[in-house]
């Protein structure tokens, strides 16, 4: 059992860093995408 579960208030904020990380990850993932597609079309 780690710290957050001891405290029921907190699962807002989990809620709040699911979505930032789920952003930064395709965020992360479309930059990857869109220096592919402009390496194809320079090439």
């Amino acid at each position: 059992m780690n710290e957050f579960e001891k405290d029921p208030q907190h699962k807002s904020t989990d809620m709040i860093e699911n979505i930032k990380g789920f952003t930064f990850s395709l965020g992360f993932f479309l930059l990857i995408f869109f220096i592919g597609v402009i390496i194809s079309v320079i090439d």
